[in-house]
């Protein structure tokens, strides 16, 4: 069976970093697309930052030159670097991996950016 577990999520200042990772266990084979998606309260849960197979990254408009996603050594691992945050990022944030077998989600991991 197959878990994505996130972590790297918490209280930070405006303008602060954080750094979100996801890691899966159990058996995937021919990962296609690495992700991060993100739900305020009240919204719908949308895109924040993707990384294919061969490392063509995609991100929000609203995240641009601010967030980075890139992939671990592990195949399997992928990461959300986080800078300047703004109190508009305060979302569950999370990971999703497409792969041949499936679509796999993490149970989310909560972001707040506070003063």
């Amino acid at each position: 069976q197959v878990q994505l577990v996130e972590s790297g999520g918490g209280l930070v200042q405006p303008g602060g970093s954080l750094r979100l990772s996801c890691a899966a266990s159990g058996s995937i084979f021919s990962i296609n697309v690495m992700g991060w998606y993100r739900q305020a309260p009240g919204k719908q849960r949308e895109l924040v930052a993707t990384i294919t197979s061969g490392g063509i990254t995609n991100n929000a408009d609203s995240v641009k030159g601010r967030f980075t996603i890139s992939r671990g050594n592990a195949k399997s691992t992928v990461y959300l670097e986080m800078n300047s945050l703004k109190p508009e990022d305060t979302a569950v944030y999370y990971c999703l991996i497409l792969a041949n077998t499936g679509a796999y989600w993490g149970q989310g991991t909560q972001v707040t950016v506070s003063s």
